[in-house]
């Protein structure tokens, strides 16, 4: 396709980020700035079964691939609609059986390789930016995501050498992994559960605020750009890149460390936000400035322990679940003797607790923490933030399972008001919603 653009928006160069997205009319809360579909897509190994492969369809009744015994789709037109992406895993997955465990990262290069291959004009993802425009930042890169790169490529031509002839060579393969960790997308659910990665170049072209004036949802495969704020001709179009709860210098670290730039935006200049974030238990004797920050630092290292844990699948998330919430316990226990409960390490050990209770099937356990946590959440993050919506979502439902009907209704219409500005009024994700309040009366 030629390139048409986007109706209502320009490329342009932003001062001191460079390449940007801007505002050519007005946008008000809630309305669609503009919808990209996946340039490539993946979904997550742990939703096979529930997901349809082609589509995303959350459905009960789908069928599996009679190859692989493994993706599942709605329909012969999905399975059809796939089979060129699907074929390089269909028949690596039967050669290495249980032995079949690229990273998601990989699964998703090796479909970005196979689809440049046949695809030689623009395509409707790539309307104002293309892939082979991304930034790779290699420049940047510490010795320690190098190493990352170099796994990957050596995973990727362990699973598909077979699949794919004349892989790219060695320098091509390690920008085009940079290229994706710095510009890749996570689709997640109204609950805000990984259901795959994409990459989508038009999304990636806008530059990243704390305080952003769009927010991106995902029909199925089609990423949804929708303003947060007014949005008037000549404002930037600003999407946040990371989880916006804690304070300013974590974000900062965050940003730098994942995208290689220190943001400057007016939230991390006011860090308006950062005493309320970072609320200190009233005590008869104030703790010192030098406790304060250990704190701070045993808080960083928990988190970061869990965070590892999750990225690498670790086992104990699987089999020492009472471990984990004990762990989460005790660092809110020790947390909680300069940290107020409305700070945001002991909200983000709270969510992880509330997360094993969840798994457990510990539903008052899990309930006692989403109360603890949704109002925080109310005050630290921005207006229609989809972490309040899914903390709704999670607790109206407990609310529902527990019979506590008033409250669970009362849950989930909070929830539905952000999803219907965040994800649009005509969102399926929406109308399940509306229904699981219609079923109350």
């Amino acid at each position: 396709m030629k390139n048409e653009g986007i109706e209502g928006m320009e490329r342009f160069l932003s001062p001191g980020s460079g390449r940007g997205l801007r505002a050519l009319r007005h946008f008000t809360e809630g309305e669609l700035v503009f919808a990209c579909p996946a340039y490539s897509y993946v979904l997550t190994v742990n939703e096979r079964g529930a997901h349809c492969e082609h589509c995303f369809s959350r459905r009960e009744d789908l069928f599996k691939c009679g190859k692989c015994k493994q993706a599942y789709y709605c329909n012969v037109d999905c399975q059809r609609g796939d089979w060129p992406m699907h074929k390089l895993e269909c028949v690596a997955m039967n050669a290495y059986g249980e032995n079949w465990c690229p990273s998601e990262t990989v699964r998703l290069v090796a479909r970005i390789i196979v689809k440049q291959r046949v695809t030689t004009e623009r395509t409707p993802s790539e309307r104002l930016l293309l892939l082979r425009e991304f930034e790779s930042h290699l420049d940047k890169m510490d010795s320690e995501k190098d190493e990352m790169n170099q796994t990957d490529i050596a995973a990727l031509h362990h699973f598909y050498s077979r699949h794919i002839s004349d892989l790219p060579d060695k320098q091509a393969l390690t920008e085009l992994f940079a290229q994706v960790n710095c510009n890749g997308f996570t689709i997640e659910d109204e609950e805000l559960s990984h259901l795959g990665s994409a990459v989508f170049p038009d999304v990636a072209l806008m530059n990243h605020s704390c305080s952003p004036n769009v927010i991106v949802t995902y029909k199925g495969t089609l990423a949804e750009v929708r303003a947060v704020q007014e949005i008037n001709p000549g404002d930037e179009i600003f999407n946040s890149y990371i989880d916006l709860l804690y304070p300013t210098e974590d974000r900062k670290e965050r940003l730098l460390d994942s995208y290689f730039f220190t943001c400057q935006c007016t939230e991390c200049t006011t860090r308006s936000k950062d005493k309320a974030k970072m609320e200190i238990r009233k005590l008869s004797s104030p703790p010192e400035p030098e406790e304060i920050r250990s704190m701070v630092r045993y808080a960083k290292n928990v988190i970061e322990e869990f965070r590892r844990a999750k990225h690498y699948k670790n086992i104990l998330f699987l089999c020492l679940n009472l471990e984990l919430l004990e762990i989460c316990e005790l660092s809110q226990e020790k947390m909680g003797a300069i940290f107020a409960d409305t700070n945001v390490y002991m909200l983000h050990m709270m969510y992880q607790a509330m997360g094993v209770c969840l798994y457990m099937q510990d539903w008052d356990g899990a309930m006692s923490y989403g109360e603890k946590i949704i109002q925080p959440y109310s005050v630290h993050y921005p207006a229609y933030s989809l972490n309040v919506a899914s903390m709704y979502l999670k607790l109206g439902r407990l609310y529902l399972g527990l019979e506590k009907k008033t409250q669970g209704v009362k849950a989930l219409k909070k929830a539905v008001a952000i999803m219907e500005v965040a994800h649009g009024k005509d969102h399926n994700y929406v109308a399940e919603v509306k229904r699981e309040i219609e079923e109350q009366k």
